[in-house]
């Protein structure tokens, strides 16, 4: 975790996630997931736009277990390595993360595999919510958390680890509101799927488990640009040397756009949350 001075009367902590194994806070809920199931012969399956999937490559590497991981052709060439590299087979096609989820479970039902959803399961959702337990641990005095959201997984177990003691706020980009939508309408909707951060944080629509969590505990929503995304990626690594993907870093944005701006004297925790992107297009 970092300290940094905003400047004024707001601190900030950041929660570095994205020096996980994997790049990313992912293998908390992939692990979860496998330690609980116990997979059988036919092994584990999963649809990601990413880092899901080479979280669940890497854990199940680790417990011996083999995985078919199904991506989207719009997977960054850097993800699809990574799940390769951690033995991973991998499986790549259609547009979306919708369009890989729906394959996936076409050949699960070919296979037997277990199924290891990337934010739509109790097990994913419990393991993903030790970054608050963490967070509060290394941080008790944060009144704010930003938190980058795609399908849910994340914000859902911070959300419910805090359970209002201090404000949970969801941040994503402005081509990707799947819980901005639900939250207004009162249901998870069907939302659009777009720009910079589309490969983590695209998400049509936010999990059915976590949405009710978010009705009661998640305070606020924040939509961000592209290029304040972009910004947060180079001040990032102006300031502390992180290479941090599009998604990584919204949660930042917010905060250094001004799209959200903290009470004085608030005390705001950033979950940095992805690591896995060319370092040439955030340095270069």
């Amino acid at each position: 975790m970092l300290r940094a001075d905003l400047g004024g009367d707001a601190l900030a902590a950041l929660k570095l996630e994205l020096l996980q194994h994997a790049g990313s806070f992912k293998p908390r809920g992939a692990f979860n997931r496998l330690l609980s199931a116990q997979p059988g012969a036919a092994g584990v399956i999963a649809a990601s736009g990413g880092n899901h999937g080479a979280a669940v490559a890497y854990a199940a590497r680790s417990l011996g277990i083999s995985a078919e991981i199904f991506v989207p052709t719009t997977t960054p060439a850097s993800k699809v390595s990574r799940i390769a590299g951690y033995g991973a087979t991998v499986v790549q096609g259609g547009e979306s993360y919708a369009e890989a989820l729906t394959a996936s479970r076409h050949r699960q039902a070919e296979t037997g595999a277990l199924e290891v959803h990337a934010y739509d399961h109790d097990d994913v959702l419990a393991g993903q919510g030790t970054v608050g337990r963490e967070f509060e641990q290394a941080a008790p005095d944060l009144t704010h958390i930003l938190v980058a959201v795609g399908g849910g997984g994340l914000i859902g177990g911070i959300a419910a680890w805090y359970a209002g003691s201090a404000e949970v706020i969801s941040v994503e980009p402005e081509g990707c509101p799947a819980l901005h939508d639900a939250l207004r309408a009162g249901q998870p909707v069907t939302a659009r799927v777009g720009g910079l951060a589309a490969d983590s944080l695209g998400a049509k629509q936010v999990g059915a488990l976590m949405f009710p969590i978010a009705q009661r505990f998640v305070s606020q929503t924040v939509l961000v640009a592209d290029d304040a995304i972009l910004a947060a990626q180079r001040l990032l690594w102006d300031r502390f040397r992180l290479i941090v993907e599009p998604g990584g870093a919204t949660a930042a944005a917010a905060l250094w756009s001004g799209r959200f701006r903290p009470p004085r004297g608030a005390r705001v925790g950033i979950v940095v949350c992805g690591a896995n992107t060319d370092p040439a297009k955030v340095v270069g």
